[in-house]
C-alpha cells in the first residue's frame, strides 16, 4: 500500500499515547494471572460456549521434530539465512580504570 506522507503520519500517530499516559497491555480479565480462570468465568457469564480446541488439535499444536514444516499450515519452510548471534560485550562502563 503506498500512502501519502501526512496520512502514513496521521495513521502512525494513532498508535502514540500523549504525554503522561501510560499503555496497559494486559489489565482485567487478560492478565497474565489466573487468566484462563477469569475467561471461563466470563464466557460461563456470557453463555458463551467453550473455547477449548478438541484433543487432536492440542496433540498437533505440539510441534513436531520437523523444523522444515509450518506448525500452521504443514508448508515447506525454506531457510533463507542464519543470522550469528552477536558476542556478548564483556567491557563496561564501571571496568575502566583509567
Amino acid at each position: 500500500m503506498t500512502l501519502a506522507a501526512d496520512e502514513f503520519i496521521r495513521r502512525f500517530l494513532l498508535h502514540t499515547l500523549p504525554d503522561g499516559f501510560h499503555r496497559i497491555r494486559h489489565y482485567g480479565f487478560l492478565a497474565n494471572r489466573k487468566r484462563a480462570a477469569k475467561l471461563a468465568l466470563c464466557r460461563r457469564l456470557l453463555d458463551a460456549p467453550s473455547q477449548e480446541p478438541p484433543a487432536e488439535q492440542v496433540q498437533e499444536a505440539v510441534p513436531s521434530h520437523q523444523p522444515d514444516r509450518c506448525p500452521t499450515c504443514g508448508g515447506a519452510m525454506v531457510v533463507l539465512a542464519v543470522l550469528a548471534r552477536p558476542a556478548p560485550c564483556r567491557t563496561s562502563f564501571w571496568d575502566d580504570t583509567s
